[in-house]
């Protein structure tokens, strides 16, 4: 009986697993061709992209559920490289970039991602949600005397229309049924709407015609020379960083949705050899797409079958299904997207603004802001080292310490905290060697030691007494900061043995 429920069960779960591929995959094409032409490439370019990267990740990476492709992230840093050395350059960088990928998997930092605060991360899908709404407002535009120009009449009322019954299509749904995903029931119905009624609405193919071959391996034709990797690396460097810091991010995401733990330094290593495979038959490079990820996640996309289904989907669009997919309705796919940016924002963050301590709330603010004026990896980079500096100061103002006068006449010194550079110089200044006896101990019995500012602080403070004819001795050191301060090659007294 129970492999008889267990068929069924296992039939239900692969269907479910096909229709969120298929679903992710529609929301996929329009994303990378837009971000194909923002790179001054050939629509093709980013298809071919999204197909390896989605395909390969979904194989091999660390973290089934997420989808990758062509990510528009990425497409941005590296415009000003095709404009000025061409696309044959590009694909040498991606490349090269997911060489840096795959090292940085292989090196097993991956874990670094820990050290990304809450707050940041919530910056972060704030401010990628607010990404993704803006660029659907691209798509009411239309070609018209000064190139792209805002629609208006009724071309402006028949998007809107459109996007807003797709919207609500999304949002009823569920509420009569969960057997299919609501948004792929929403792609297709409003296409067959707009079909069946001969609507005049722009569709997929007035964006660009995707119809192709199959990808042709071809190394990049570009001199091996130094001075190729002078032009390459740079954007090799930033390509990577932006690739791993969205797919790491996107990882935590998906992490949390569904309850489960990624494999952070898998992950690295698979989107980098995706990225090289896509660089060696002529396709742009990707990482991970929160929209994208956030609707396979919706519609029950939870194991490798619906990644992978979304790649081969995209390069069946390419080779046979292009004249039916060319007839999707913008609408359709940007009335998808725009639930996907609201589902991706964390409006809870906006009601703990007031609640959380007004440091964490600058950097959720600051990364949202940081992350839409600019890129992704500044706005990262920006929350750490604001919630780094805020936690340094934080953990600084919590040393203090105590002193104490034994019968001896000596003089006791008992700092409690942790001795680093944000505390080193309050530390010094607790001591006053011309007041104090003959005898000073330093009781560090409750003393942590973390830097080279705190052994520096250490010896400075044992210098200031000595060149009074004092002493100073250290008691209670933990065997840590024995070792660290024996590593540094440092003499301080410890009781009557010198370190």
């Amino acid at each position: 009986m129970e492999t008889a429920r267990s068929g069924p069960s296992r039939l239900s779960s692969l269907r479910s697993e096909l229709l969120a591929g298929l679903t992710s995959s529609f929301a996929l094409v329009p994303e990378c061709i837009a971000f194909a032409l923002v790179a001054h490439l050939n629509p093709l370019m980013g298809l071919y992209g999204a197909f390896f990267i989605c395909t390969i990740t979904a194989l091999f990476g660390g973290r089934p559920g997420m989808i990758s492709g062509a990510a528009g992230s990425m497409a941005v840093v590296i415009v000003a490289l095709v404009v000025q050395h061409g696309p044959q350059y590009l694909f040498a960088t991606v490349i090269l970039g997911g060489v840096l990928m795959l090292l940085f998997g292989a090196l097993k930092l991956g874990k670094l991602i820990r050290m990304v605060p809450h707050p940041v991360m919530l910056g972060f899908v704030n401010g990628l949600a607010i990404i993704i709404a803006r660029a659907q407002l691209e798509h009411f535009k239309a070609p018209g005397a000064h190139g792209m120009e805002w629609m208006h009449g009724a071309a402006l009322w028949l998007m809107g229309g459109l996007v807003a019954l797709t919207m609500a299509i999304v949002f009823v749904v569920p509420r009569l049924t969960r057997s299919v995903p609501p948004a792929l029931v929403a792609i297709v119905g409003v296409g067959a709407a707009a079909a069946l009624l001969h609507l005049p609405a722009r569709t997929l193919g007035d964006m660009a015609h995707i119809a192709g071959g199959l990808p042709v391996f071809s190394m990049p034709s570009v001199p091996m020379n130094m001075d190729t990797l002078r032009i390459v690396l740079p954007y090799a460097v930033l390509m990577s960083l932006v690739g791993l810091l969205e797919t790491l991010l996107t990882l935590n995401l998906t992490d949390d949705v569904t309850g489960t733990r990624g494999q952070p330094n898998r992950e690295c290593v698979a989107l980098g050899a995706a990225n090289v495979a896509a660089g060696m038959f002529g396709a742009m490079g990707g990482c991970a797409m929160i929209g994208q990820t956030v609707i396979n996640l919706g519609s029950g996309g939870r194991s490798r079958v619906s990644g992978v289904t979304s790649g081969v989907m995209i390069l069946l669009f390419i080779l046979c299904l292009s004249p039916l997919i060319e007839r999707i309705p913008l609408a359709a796919l940007v009335g998808v997207m725009f639930i996907v940016a609201g589902q991706t924002f964390a409006w809870g963050s906006l009601r703990v603004l007031h609640k959380v301590p007004r440091n964490d709330a600058v950097v959720i603010v600051a990364v949202t802001v940081i992350t839409v004026c600019t890129d992704l990896a500044t706005a990262v980079l920006c929350g750490i080292v604001i919630a780094s500096l805020n936690f340094a100061w934080q953990h600084a103002r919590e040393f203090r310490c105590e002193t104490r006068d034994e019968a001896s006449g000596e003089r006791v010194y008992v700092p409690r905290g942790t001795l680093f550079f944000a505390s080193a110089a309050h530390f010094q200044m607790l001591f006053d060697p011309a007041r104090d006896p003959a005898q000073v101990r330093l009781d560090c019995a409750h003393l942590q030691v973390a830097d080279h500012s705190a052994i520096a602080a250490l010896e400075a403070v044992q210098a200031r007494y000595e060149r009074t004819g004092k002493h100073l001795v250290l008691a209670n050191l933990s065997p840590r900061c024995k070792g660290l301060l024996a590593r540094a090659q440092v003499e301080v007294r410890l009781g009557e043995v010198r370190v």
